[in-house]
Order: C-alpha cells, then structure tokens, then sequence
C-alpha cells in the first residue's frame, strides 16, 4: 500500500518557487562574494562560523555539521583557506583523533573586508523587498522548519530570529 503523502498542487508550487529562490539567493551572494572579495560564498560561510566559534575555533567535525558539509569536503575547503593562511590545522588538545580549524588574523581580516559588501547584498536580496512583517515572519518560519531538521547542521545563533 502506497502511504506516501504527496504535494498538493499548491505546496508543489511553493516547494518549486522554494527551492528556485533558494538557488538564486545563493548564486547571487556566490557572485556578488566572488567579484567583490575573490572569495567562494562556502569559503565565506566558514570563516563567518568560526569568526563566531570561542577562540575562532572549531573542531573539523563540528565545523562540517554546521557546515552541513561531508568532513571531505570540508577538509578540501579547509586545505585551500589554509593555503591561502586564512585558517590554522592544529591537533585536538583533548582528542589526539580530532583536528581543529582556527581562524587566522589573516583570514579575520578577509572576512572584515568581505562583510560589508556581503551583507549589502543579503539586504538588497532579501530585507529590503520584505516588510518589518514579512521579516518577523520569514525568521518564524525558518526556525520552525530547522527545529524539525537535523540540530548538528544549524549555524549557531540561527534560531535566535522569531
């Protein structure tokens, strides 16, 4: 017996407006990030989590569950940010198994300069197209739909809107 609860008609049209908004959201701070900074919008988002993190410091599997990012995938994005002298690899204090990635004054001071135009750009992208409700209400939502997903993959301070 086929129990599976399809969408309606009109929930297929949010979904698919969802999912479109959410691609070009993402690819226009991509670009904006890119032109601006020479800076990948991911890599931007790492260093924003551990400029957020107590000593700018993070364990790597921490870091890609917030990330929402498999450990290899983060652990190239981390290779690059360290190359680039953005970030530090240093061993685990408590667990000799972990590693962790700890934001450079360096990599602070990229993402001092990337910040203005970025938050420009989410403004211009999202807040100033909404009313004060709209906001209060988009920030309701989003933290009802993260309540009910996975607690590892949500930044920090991410359900502190509503």
């Amino acid at each position: 017996m086929d129990d599976t609860r399809w969408l309606t008609e009109a929930e297929q049209e949010v979904w698919r407006t969802f999912i479109t908004m959410l691609g070009a959201l993402v690819d226009t701070l991509d670009k904006q990030l890119q032109r601006d900074s020479a800076l990948p919008y991911t890599y931007y988002e790492i260093l924003v989590v551990l400029s957020h993190a107590p000593d700018r410091s993070l364990r790597m599997s921490e870091l890609a569950g917030l990330r929402g990012s498999s450990r290899s995938r983060l652990s190239h994005a981390v290779a690059r940010l360290e190359s680039a002298g953005w970030v530090e690899r240093r061993e685990c204090p408590t667990d000799k198994r972990g590693s962790l990635a700890v934001l450079t004054d360096k990599g602070f001071e990229v993402l001092a300069a990337a910040a203005p135009g970025h938050v420009t750009a989410v403004r211009e992208a999202i807040f100033d197209r909404l009313s004060p409700e709209q906001v209060r209400e988009l920030g309701r939502i989003s933290a009802t739909v993260l309540d009910g997903l996975d607690p590892g993959q949500c930044l920090p301070g991410s359900r502190e809107l509503g």
